[in-house]
């Protein structure tokens, strides 16, 4: 405990709620201490040497002597391996059943005693003593596993075992979830335990909300994804390779994944970028489609107090002329704090509220915390007790915890009665006039000055009817209740396409919608964690997301939210939101020239919306994220691997934001080919650096050479097609798909390509051969007068 956190667990605990949170954390420990004794003596297990072999379709099974591995290669190259007789299902991160088999790949003798799996895209090696090899069909290693080690409890129980790895010396490590100090993972320990982390956070502060046994592994061989499908509390010790260490030879990159209990089972994905995120959006699910209002600009605060503060900040986004798309209310709306209610004193018609704002072009979303106030009359905690839906302990008692509302009982989300229940509920928010909701508080929390501000882990669960406790459940706790969510809006209003966004989390949980940074500190740290957090989620395949613009607590200096509005606006969820006792965020707080410059990436912003309702469908189809690192296309390139600051937007933009105070130039690291600068229009040469402009009105943007992108029309009602010039002898294109409204209609993907002809620029749609449709304008930039 620092001494930041000292300070804090003081304040907490000399409040009100910081005693009764002290209770909740002495119950909680009590609890525990009674389910879950010490585990005693234990017994260390190794596979030993392998046996016997019997094949299967696309691999098969080795006995080792102490163990046994189950290894499969899917039709699409996708590798599992499993220890123990562990299987694909049940799994919560897997949409659906896994992939078949690929038939033509067999288990067949190796080398040295061992076994190995051939296919079209991948080979496995296991060795005699256990080890896990995949590699191209080249024979170049991507990933070995090491034999792994278990320590199984004498008197029994739950195994905790290591699974120790070894990738390139040049390898980068990606993922893990939402880590503030990335998006490059560096040596260092990453706990796998999603976590409120009790204060506004910076770079240093892991875990956060959403934590994923998900790395994405970059190096010169080729770029692998492994998903080590258990949900259980963990731990992976980062180490980076070095080339030619010691006496000349490689020093290999490792991971060193411990886990207390659960199957030791893996999948993993190899291919480029783009692959492998196809690959594993097919294997964890499609992301869910936001509505095309929520790709436009958002305003919340926890603390509007009132329908006429409401209206105040609408009126003053119209009276500026500023667009705005979608108004956040946060727990002050309840009454109490309880959810599924509303304040009437300060809120008397907030169904007239919504209508009136919806016709001016604003939506209403709202909170939604799982905690439900434990207080027999509570229309929602009586619903739920009687159908049995909250969490029990191991005596079949109610597990309460300390939440705003007060002493609280928490749903079981991996029952499916109780997401029915739940998501029943989600019809109050509708007849509200709400258009979406976000979820908060679901690592999930109950109030403790100090140790986890989580329920029991002894705390007894559905697991879909398996059973089980708050060990295997937690992690997953917030992915569920997003399933609850998602499914109850999809049941009460079938022709929408529901929005969701949610603080924690899992792997899958991109099926049921996005999420958002949670309380990031006020500061410039923040604001580069902020990025950070966009770019290791979209590469866990979770694509839509965005900070909290201008941090969550204190107030940002004019400079300080100016950056990090204008880092927003190239972001798929862009939202300001600061705390109740925070700063505003409306731009015009911020004085005349903060407010004009902000103006600028709003127009910006609304010029694009065609752009990100083109990759938000992209992103379904493909599972590529919007927000991409500069490497995406060519991670080859070692100095591209080891950029953090800036991003692509598609694969037509790079956006270079600017994350420290007093800047007004910034180096930019180019991808290979031409870049156009979009402000100057001009040209700059990759593979290599270049410095730019950065002054207050604007971040550096550049326009890859011979992109077609879709933007609005110059009334802004239309679409047209935005080309830039492509090189000559070369050609470019881009995809286009046009807004289908907020339902299920499917939508076409158009695809057009640019190229030079006699100095002059030619663009072709591809999908149906010919001309450009008449109603698409084009507009040209890039060519030389």
């Amino acid at each position: 405990m620092d001494g930041r956190e000292l300070v804090r667990s003081v304040r907490e605990t000399v409040s009100v709620r910081g005693l009764r949170g002290v209770r909740s954390a002495w119950l909680r420990r009590r609890t525990d201490a009674r389910a879950l004794p010490p585990p005693g003596a234990e017994r260390a297990r190794v596979p030993g040497p392998v046996s016997t072999a019997e094949t299967a379709p696309g691999g098969g099974i080795l006995r080792f002597a102490r163990s046994e591995l189950r290894v499969s290669v899917s039709a699409g190259g996708t590798v599992f391996w499993a220890w123990d007789g562990a299987e694909p299902l049940p799994s919560y991160g897997l949409c659906g059943q896994p992939p078949g088999p690929d038939p033509r790949a067999v288990l067949e003798p190796d080398t040295d005693g061992g076994w190995r799996v051939v296919s079209e895209r991948v080979t496995v090696v296991v060795s005699r003593h256990g080890a896990v090899e995949v590699r191209t069909p080249g024979g170049v290693v991507l990933r070995r596993e090491l034999p792994p080690r278990w320590w199984e409890p004498v008197r029994g129980g739950a195994a905790r075992w290591v699974q120790r790895s070894e990738v390139a010396a040049d390898a980068r490590f990606f993922g893990l979830g939402g880590r503030a100090a990335g998006p490059r993972l560096r040596d260092g320990v990453y706990r796998l335990w999603n976590t409120d982390p009790k204060a506004p956070f910076v770079p240093g502060d892991d875990p956060l909300y959403i934590t994923m046994p998900v790395q994405l592994v970059v190096a010169d061989a080729g770029t692998h994804l492994a998903f080590y499908d258990n949900s259980w509390d963990g731990r992976v010790v980062l180490t980076e390779g070095e080339e030619g260490a010691g006496s000349g030879h490689d020093r290999p990159g490792t991971s060193e994944l411990r886990m207390d209990g659960g199957p030791l089972r893996c999948w993993v994905v190899v291919g480029t970028p783009a692959r492998v995120l196809h690959g594993w959006a097919a294997l964890s699910g499609a992301p869910a489609l936001p509505p095309a209002w929520a790709l436009g600009p958002q305003h919340a605060r926890w603390g509007f107090g009132s329908e006429r503060e409401v209206r105040r900040v609408v009126d003053g986004y119209r009276d500026r002329g500023l667009p705005l798309s979608v108004l956040h209310l946060d727990i002050d709306h309840y009454a109490g704090h309880r959810v599924f209610t509303v304040d009437r004193e300060r809120f008397p018609d907030l169904p007239g509220l919504a209508a009136e704002l919806r016709g001016r072009g604003v939506r209403l979303v709202s909170i939604v915390d799982p905690a439900v106030r434990a207080e027999p009359g509570d229309p929602v905690y009586d619903a739920g007790r009687a159908a049995g839906a909250f969490v029990r302990d191991d005596r079949g008692a109610e597990v309460r915890g300390e939440v705003w509302p007060g002493e609280c009982a928490y749903p079981d989300f991996t029952d499916p009665a109780a997401r029915a229940w739940w998501g029943g509920l989600y019809e109050e928010r509708l007849r509200q006039g709400f258009s979406g909701v976000w979820h908060d508080m679901n690592e999930p929390v109950s109030f403790a000055p100090f140790g986890d501000r989580t329920l029991p882990r002894s705390a007894r669960h559905s697991l879909e009817g398996r059973g089980g406790d708050h060990r295997e459940a937690h992690n997953v706790y917030g992915l569920t209740m997003a399933r609850a969510g998602y499914e109850g809006l999809r049941a009460l209003r079938p022709e929408e396409r529901p929005f969701l966004f949610s603080r924690s989390g899992w792997a899958g949980m991109q099926r049921y919608g996005g999420t958002w940074s949670g309380d990031v500190a006020t500061g410039w740290p923040g604001l580069r964690a902020s990025l950070a957090l966009v770019l290791g989620l979209g590469l866990c395949g979770v694509p839509y997301s965005g900070p909290d613009v201008g941090g969550f607590d204190g107030s940002p200096s004019p400079e300080l939210f100016l950056r990090w509005y204008q880092l927003g606006a190239w972001l798929p969820f862009f939202r300001t939101h600061s705390a109740i006792d925070a700063g505003r965020r409306e731009p015009w707080e911020f004085g005349p020239e903060v407010l004009a410059h902000a103006r600028v990436a709003l127009a910006e912003r609304e010029r694009l919306l065609p752009y990100f309702v083109t990759l938000a469908r992209l992103a379904r189809t493909t599972g590529a994220p919007y927000v991409r690192p500069v490497w995406w296309g060519t991670p080859e390139d070692r100095a591209l691997r080891d950029c953090e600051d800036a991003f692509l937007l598609g694969d037509a933009l790079l956006v270079a934001p600017v994350l420290s105070g007093g800047a007004d130039r910034r180096a930019v690291r180019l991808p290979r080919g031409r870049w156009y600068d979009t402000a100057t229009g001009a040209a700059y040469e990759g593979p290599g650096q270049v410095l730019l402009d950065a002054p207050l009105s604007r971040v550096p943007v550049l326009a890859r050479a011979g992109a077609v992108l879709p933007v609005r029309d110059e009334d802004g009602a239309g679409l047209a097609l935005e080309v830039w010039a492509p090189q000559a002898g070369r050609t470019g294109g881009g995809l286009v798909v046009r807004d289908a409204g907020d339902g299920w209609e499917p939508a076409e993907i158009e695809r057009y390509q640019s190229r030079l002809v006699d100095g002059r620029v030619v663009v072709e749609r591809v999908t149906d051969a010919g001309p450009v449709p008449a109603d698409l304008p084009v507009r040209v930039r890039g060519l030389a007068p």
